[in-house]
């Protein structure tokens, strides 16, 4: 069975959409990070849904997912060592807690 195109860009939208809510509503740094890797992981899902639908070769979505899951491997372990970072400064990993650059 083949799935349509719409139905994986209305999935990959509404995968964007909760990663975007989880983004700009929660206090913690840890579900932020979280967040930043489900809209990625939409991006993902869009690139390799128009691969397999355009003319190109279907490898190109592909090669380019996997660089954009390098990447934010890359961004998380970055991300991780700068929460543990600021846990070790300011003992707590909410945003509205950390103010590191007022006096």
């Amino acid at each position: 069975m083949i799935i349509p195109l719409q139905h994986i860009l209305i999935f990959s939208l509404l995968l964007f959409a909760t990663g975007l809510y989880g983004v700009l509503v929660r206090r913690n740094i840890i579900g932020i990070l979280i967040s930043i890797e489900l809209m990625l992981n939409a991006a993902n899902l869009n690139l390799i849904a128009f691969s397999k639908s355009t003319s190109l070769a279907p490898e190109t979505g592909q090669i380019f997912a996997i660089f954009v899951i390098a990447i934010a491997a890359t961004a998380a372990a970055v991300g991780l060592a700068i929460v543990l970072a600021l846990y070790r400064v300011r003992k707590t990993v909410y945003t509205d807690e950390v103010n590191l650059l007022k006096w």
